[in-house]
């Protein structure tokens, strides 16, 4: 409302300063002489006035007749004119029109359509940038892979869409399976966009794949300084790959890398059990054992494990049963009640021959948790406390037709390994071993339980076939 009165006091100002212009020159005395040529030719003020707006009027005529006159030349000579503008803004049209419909089309699947839409697209449009992506795409939706990598190639040459083509290429490659290809290409779009988190997803996965776990490690920092994951985590994945670079230097008989990188990896998830195994083992053998005990004991109290009590025996190389349990005792009081706990005070009880303490520390876990571990250990018992055979080698069938007990299962794909690794043999998910029971689809393999009592074997050794055969007979025979 205001701008309006401002408006009407402006226009009331100028009309009132063009009355009294007028008026000046009405009434100003005399007159405008103009002599030309030997011509002299006397004009009133308001004539003069009037003569000179006439000729600025004639004159800007004439200026729009010769741009007319330009404007008939250029088309005479085949200039771009307001015809071929409209041509032009029709094709585009159409162009964006068939554009927009691939895009229909590449979203609900329809491979063909989408293929027809893109080419009539770049036909009409002629740009690149827009179109080769859907092209790609759609081609890729066809099962045109060849066509796809030359749509791909095509955006490697214009700056604004050399990522797009290089992500493009990197996963042909990867559903090709050619991995080390694809990791050069993640790299590159790395290199391109080092902020981008898909990117840097695929890139780590890559790395993993190859075990190339230095590279997995900066990339690791370059998705901690893009905020992709927190710092907790970071920790962890660069405890498990501190752990895989151990691991390989073991391999490659670097015993002092492979401590020091096991070392790094305890320091930075004491949680991690194959980590703190490891490094409690090579302390052992670098000759500090009290610090093998140390790391134990603090990977213990994160969660008892089957694997540290292992390495925890292995500190009393050559000790009785009685000075073994002895030992023990401080990481039973942890967790007492722990089925792990309670099965490796079962077992120790056993190396005493103390079969009613062993009864006692198993306790119901062969009804709670029917294992092929704890009604091993029942076997165990039974055949300590003399009861028949056929008692012992029933409980043994049973065992065998148990489930297997907790095991290193992916929780990516549900899949079981035998031993911890840094990615998952089958899905190659990085950091996904957790301890825990496997499916019914996983127990389908070899009993490699402890049964040290049962067949005089080592706790690695699993049982002999005769042992398995005749307590398989026995089971269908008691049924």
């Amino acid at each position: 409302m205001l701008w309006s009165l401002v408006k009407a006091i402006i226009f009331i100002g100028l009309a009132i300063a063009l009355a009294f212009g007028m008026a000046f020159i009405l009434e100003t005395p005399g007159g405008v002489r103009i002599a030309f040529a030997g011509q002299e030719v006397s004009l009133a003020p308001i004539t003069f006035v009037i003569g000179v707006v006439v000729l600025l009027i004639g004159f800007w005529i004439l200026l729009k007749l010769a741009g007319l006159l330009v404007a008939v030349l250029r088309f005479i000579t085949g200039d771009e004119n307001a015809l071929k503008r409209y041509w032009n803004r029709n094709r585009e049209r159409r162009g964006y029109d068939a554009l927009s419909e691939g895009l229909i089309a590449l979203a609900a699947g329809d491979g063909p359509a989408a293929m027809a839409k893109a080419t009539k697209a770049e036909k009409l449009l002629g740009r690149p940038e827009l179109t080769a992506l859907m092209n790609a795409q759609a081609a890729e939706l066809t099962g045109n892979r060849d066509r796809a990598e030359s749509y791909y190639k095509k955006l490697l040459a214009d700056d604004r869409t050399r990522f797009v083509g290089v992500r493009g290429l990197m996963k042909q490659k990867m559903e090709q399976g050619d991995t080390k290809t694809a990791l050069k290409l993640a790299q590159k779009a790395f290199a391109l966009k080092p902020r981008h988190v898909p990117t840097l997803d695929t890139l780590f996965q890559l790395q993993s794949h190859e075990a190339d776990w230095a590279g997995a490690r900066e990339t690791l920092n370059a998705k901690f300084k893009a905020k992709a994951l927190p710092r907790d985590v970071v920790s962890r994945r660069d405890a498990v790959l501190s752990l895989a670079d151990a691991t390989a230097a073991l391999a490659a008989g670097n015993k002092t890398t492979a401590s020091t990188a096991a070392l790094q990896a305890n320091r930075l998830a004491p949680a991690l059990v194959p980590a703190a195994v490891l490094a409690a083992r090579l302390s052992v053998e670098s000759g500090n054992p009290k610090q093998a005990a140390r790391i134990l004991k603090r990977a213990w109290t994160a969660a008892p494990h089957p694997d540290l009590a292992h390495a925890f025996a292995a500190l009393g190389e050559g000790e009785d049963p009685a000075t073994r349990h002895k030992r023990f005792e401080p990481l039973f009081k942890q967790h007492p009640e722990h089925a792990e706990t309670r099965l490796i005070r079962a077992e120790l009880a056993l190396a005493e021959e103390d079969f009613p303490a062993a009864r006692r520390a198993l306790g119901d876990l062969a009804d709670k948790l029917p294992n092929t571990r704890t009604l091993a250990m029942m076997a165990a018992i039974e055949r300590g406390t003399g009861a028949e055979e056929t008692v012992v080698r029933a409980w043994l069938a049973k065992a065998m037709n148990a489930p297997r007990g907790e095991m290193w299962v992916c929780s990516a794909c549900d899949h079981a390994h035998a031993q911890w690794a840094p990615t998952c043999e089958k899905c190659e998910a990085f950091d996904t071993l957790e301890w825990k029971a496997p499916t019914m689809q996983e127990n389908e393999q070899p009993m490699d339980v402890v049964l040290p009592f049962i067949i005089g074997a080592h706790p690695d050794t699993p049982p002999q076939t005769d042992d398995i055969v005749e307590a398989e007979t026995v089971e269908t025979n008691a049924t």
